[in-house]
């Protein structure tokens, strides 16, 4: 089976990539996916179930709009308390995330990689084919499982929009 491939789907510096895998949207189901953890443990779209998630999707952490990304999610996961998980997920080896959360002191996120498979951002629309990172997105999923707001950010140089995220996340707990 060949994936959805939507051409032209974001742009990096203004120039257009792909997006492997289908634009999700609020109401669909969060679909199944294996990232890795900093300990290069497995972990599945189910093993996040039991609260409201947030993934925070970034190129690279070592990139300034994907630091200041999550250094902003992870201070706002720690006001919105342990009904909600803030997964950050990008491309970057476990072992480069588990040193950036502890160079950044960033506790309230969790750091998960798609560096070996790839199917997180195949499944939900994110892998940059051209690139092979993942394109910056924002999902808030509820603890059902059903995605409740959905953000493809258009250039991958530029910012989510967190007030609309957390509002929608907000509105689930």
């Amino acid at each position: 089976m060949n994936p959805t491939e939507r051409p032209n789907a974001t742009t990096m510096r203004g120039n257009p990539l792909t997006l492997v895998g289908p634009a999700l949207k609020p109401g669909d189901k969060l679909p199944e996916f294996t990232l890795v953890d900093t300990s290069l443990k497995p972990v599945t779209a189910a093993d996040t179930a039991g609260a409201v998630r947030i993934f925070s999707v970034v190129p690279s952490l070592d990139t300034p709009v994907c630091d200041t990304q999550t250094r902003r999610f992870n201070e706002e996961a720690g006001k919105l308390g342990d009904k909600v998980k803030v997964i950050t997920v990008s491309m970057d080896l476990p072992f480069a995330q588990k040193r950036w959360c502890g160079a950044a002191g960033a506790s309230h996120v969790q750091t998960l990689s798609d560096y070996q498979t790839g199917s997180f951002g195949a499944a939900m629309g994110t892998l940059i084919k051209e690139l092979r990172l993942e394109s910056r997105a924002i999902f808030v999923v509820d603890q059902g499982g059903t995605i409740r707001y959905v953000e493809y950010v258009p250039e991958i140089g530029n910012p989510p929009n967190y007030e609309r995220a957390l509002e929608a996340t907000r509105s689930l707990v």
